[in-house]
């Protein structure tokens, strides 16, 4: 069986320790890969290659380091199909949604930092008898932590604006989708990008705790579940690194009476079981105005029931597997919990009849009507194909409703009335909203969440204030005042 090690210093390394774990297949429960751990020897390796990298990196004009990621971005591009496939073996989803988005919108992403390297830029403030300016100035080494849904997409999101600002990554992947990042190695290393700037090391908690207390790290960014999310805060405060959080989510998506109803269901859907519904900014709490109520829901499971769910690598699926058995237990657990506490399960509920699943992690997709807000699939995040519908009468009502949570990531309205979209959207207490779409994060948009679902922004030229910190130069052009004449 394979063995992924650690990718240090332009290489891979194998740890002293040699101590590892198995990658499973989430669709087959075969064994991918054995996958070598980060320890205390590992992490001063890659600390020691980033420090000498990262002083390289630093030294080359903006549009110098815009060039050698413009030839990383042609390499995903050229290699997207490959992987998106290791993408699928990795996380479950189905091939034709890793194709068309996971590789490609990292792509992207790195494609817009590229641009974005050669325009950063400080300011000139004039004033009396002298000058000011700002420099802009990379943190130094920045520590990536990912979440297992989109690997090599939140890889990318996170050095692509690291790397194209000066700084050096070490990225830690989820130890349940430890490949494509590893790759991602071996393309920046190809593209021109200098041993030491990107590396990968693979482990557990205790590798992200080495990385988050690691005295010569100015900034860790982290993309997972809220307690992780805690634990890394609280293990970066010692020295008071920088942090930026992406977390967990309860979004709301908001159907009003004059939504165009087909849309509604269209986002909906998307909102609910694209990747499984393992999405942290997923619509899975939808509130539907009592007028249109059973007229959506009749359309939610009508098309919900056709979906395909089956054999990732299969591209006619549209529904594959959950990332572990023990998270299906967990899912299954909460429709459980759905179905004792009163809510009415109108589709799925279990998993599948299909013998040729048996042995991967499927759930159907789930869709529960007649919820209250007090649910708890309505109250915690379930990050698997559950749908809890819910109705209002009114729109005040409806916002107070979708703010009662301590999440507080991501929101969406339908509705024809566009002053209504835009002013729901405007008292929905979260990081991002949508008004007649939903998940839909362009590059050019800021991404992040309030209260409990994160600290920050990733994307947009928001990104940019994350990774690197303000120099402040003042210039004397006359004689200075002197208080001891």
């Amino acid at each position: 069986m394979q063995r992924l090690l650690n990718h240090i210093g332009g290489g891979y390394r194998a740890s002293v320790s040699g101590e590892c774990f198995e990658k499973l297949n989430p669709a087959t429960g075969a064994p991918l890969c054995q996958v070598e751990i980060a320890l205390e020897p590992e992490v001063e390796a890659a600390i020691a290659a980033a420090r000498e990298g990262q002083r390289a990196w630093a030294a080359l004009t903006g549009a110098e380091r815009g060039r050698v990621l413009m030839r990383a971005v042609a390499l995903l591009r050229a290699r997207n199909d490959e992987l998106a496939r290791l993408e699928v073996l990795d996380t479950g989803k189905p091939l034709q949604e890793a194709i068309a988005v996971d590789v490609a919108s990292g792509a992207d992403c790195l494609e817009y930092f590229a641009g974005m390297a050669a325009t950063l830029r400080g300011d000139q403030y004039p004033l009396r008898n002298a000058f000011a300016y700002t420099r802009r100035e990379p943190l130094g080494i920045c520590v990536g932590i990912g979440a297992w849904n989109y690997p090599i997409q939140i890889a990318l999101w996170k050095s692509a604006p690291a790397l194209a600002c000066g700084n050096a990554m070490i990225f830690k992947p989820s130890e349940m989708t430890p490949n494509t990042a590893a790759k991602l190695a071996e393309i920046y290393l190809e593209a021109g990008v200098p041993a030491g700037v990107f590396q990968v090391l693979q482990g557990d908690g205790r590798t992200g705790r080495l990385l988050s207390t690691h005295p010569a790290v100015a900034k860790v960014s982290v993309t997972g579940s809220v307690p992780t999310g805690k634990r890394v805060m609280a293990a970066a405060a010692d020295t008071l690194k920088r942090v930026t959080m992406e977390l967990g989510g309860k979004s709301a998506l908001i159907v009003f009476d004059d939504a165009d109803i087909e849309q509604a269901v269209t986002a909906a859907l998307l909102a609910n079981f694209y990747t499984q519904g393992e999405i942290c900014t997923n619509g899975t709490r939808v509130f539907v105005h009592e007028a249109v109520h059973d007229r959506f829901v009749q359309r939610v499971v009508e098309r919900a029931g056709r979906l395909k769910l089956g054999d990732p690598l299969d591209m006619a699926t549209q529904v594959g597997a959950l990332i572990s058995r023990d998270h299906a237990a967990k899912v299954l657990g909460y429709i459980d919990k759905g179905k004792a506490e009163g809510a009415e399960c109108v589709l799925g509920g279990g998993r599948p009849d299909d013998a040729a699943l048996a042995a991967g992690n499927f759930v159907l997709p789930t869709v529960f009507t007649g919820c209250t807000d007090d649910m708890t699939i309505v109250k915690e995040e379930i990050f698997g194909p559950v749908m809890s519908v819910l109705t209002f009468s009114g729109e005040e009502e409806v916002v107070a409703r979708a703010n009662a949570t301590p999440f507080g990531l991501a929101g969406g309205v339908f509705t024809r009335d566009i002053a209504r979209g835009h002013r729901v959207a405007g008292q929905l207490d979260a990081g991002v909203c949508w008004i007649n779409n939903y998940n839909i994060t362009p590059i050019e948009m800021p991404f992040g969440g309030t209260k409990e679902s994160g600290i920050g922004s990733e994307n947009s030229h928001a990104a940019i204030e994350h990774y690197t910190r303000i120099k402040s130069v003042y210039v004397e052009l006359g004689k200075i005042a002197d208080p001891y004449a």
